[in-house]
């Protein structure tokens, strides 16, 4: 596993992440217990040590089911990993706008006893969907929660992309966050320019959804038909087969190294030197493991990156 610095924070972070959202929310169908806990020991094994949760990643009567297996699957290693996770949205509420000053304290008093720790390493902001949902009184919160050595730093996990990325961008200018995290794979490049921007201003760059919610695993064809519940369950016939067509196409970036769809698209975004880590939404040890490996493969030539932007007509809806 190789080592990226997260920006201006200075971290030190696994070019491979893990994410936790499938732990908890189902939205890739169920995940064991015992294959989440696997799934994280797998990720220490590798060097992975920069893990993300939230307490959205939880289900209507508990808020951050996502953070407790982690937390528990650390064990002692707890403290000698980096975690982010964020505050704002919540499952007990059904993802409701919360950020403001009470419940952003709240919030992280919640998570750091879900996860077991002292502090928080990188607090996001969960996908506000325009200034509107930021309260005034949120800022002075966060700087008390830094003072008090709750919280080492502060990001914005972006959704709603068209309508927030000037968010992302004035408080970057401002100083008020140091590190964003955002939708970026083969499929979904919409946030190329905000990540060459924040990556000459030394924000860290956080990519997710690298596999676009599976299209890009190799496991999905035209004739899938996804359970009830599942993120992918809203697409037509027609939009599926679209995305197994470009993901067809875009099969060329397979190599003797790169043998499987998921390292082609890992590869890709690593080949961006802005980007300092990819987040696995892996559920299990062998998936995880798959993407981890890409760390240490070459990097695509400039006619195989120039072949992936020729053939790239439009960006495909991230979650």
């Amino acid at each position: 596993m190789k080592y990226r610095i997260l920006g201006r924070t200075g971290l030190s972070c696994s070019e491979v992440g893990l994410g936790t959202w499938a732990f908890a929310s189902q939205i890739y169908g169920d995940v064991a217990l015992e294959d989440a806990r696997n799934t994280v020991q797998a990720a220490l094994d590798a060097g992975v040590n920069f893990f993300d949760t939230a307490p959205l990643y939880g289900d209507n009567e508990r808020n951050g089911i996502s953070e407790e297996i982690l937390g528990r699957a650390l064990g002692d290693s707890v403290d000698d990993v980096i975690i982010s996770t964020k505050f704002g949205r919540y499952s007990t509420d059904d993802a409701a706008s919360n950020f403001h000053a009470q419940r952003a304290r709240e919030s992280v008093e919640g998570s750091l006893n879900r996860l077991g720790r002292d502090h928080i390493d990188v607090l996001f902001f969960h996908s506000p969907f325009g200034p509107q949902d930021i309260h005034d009184d949120v800022w002075g919160e966060l700087e008390a929660l830094k003072s008090e050595g709750k919280v080492r730093f502060i990001g914005h996990s972006i959704s709603m992309f068209e309508e927030t990325e000037g968010m992302a961008r004035a408080w970057a200018s401002s100083g008020r966050i140091d590190v964003i995290q955002v939708v970026y794979s083969l499929m979904n490049r919409q946030s190329s320019d905000l990540i060459a921007e924040m990556g000459a201003q030394g924000v860290g760059i956080v990519a997710r959804e690298s596999l676009a919610n599976g299209f890009l695993s190799g496991a999905i064809g035209k004739d899938t038909v996804f359970e009830e519940g599942h993120l992918n369950e809203r697409y037509s016939r027609e939009e599926i087969e679209a995305r197994v067509d470009y993901v067809d196409l875009m099969s060329f970036l397979l190599r003797d190294e790169v043998e499987t769809m998921p390292q082609a698209a890992f590869r890709w975004v690593h080949d961006n030197p802005d980007v300092s880590l990819v987040l696995s939404g892996a559920s299990n040890a062998e998936q995880l493991l798959e993407c981890a490996a890409v760390s240490d493969m070459e990097g695509y030539s400039e006619d195989e990156f120039g072949r992936s932007v020729d053939l790239h007509e439009r960006d495909f809806q991230a979650a």
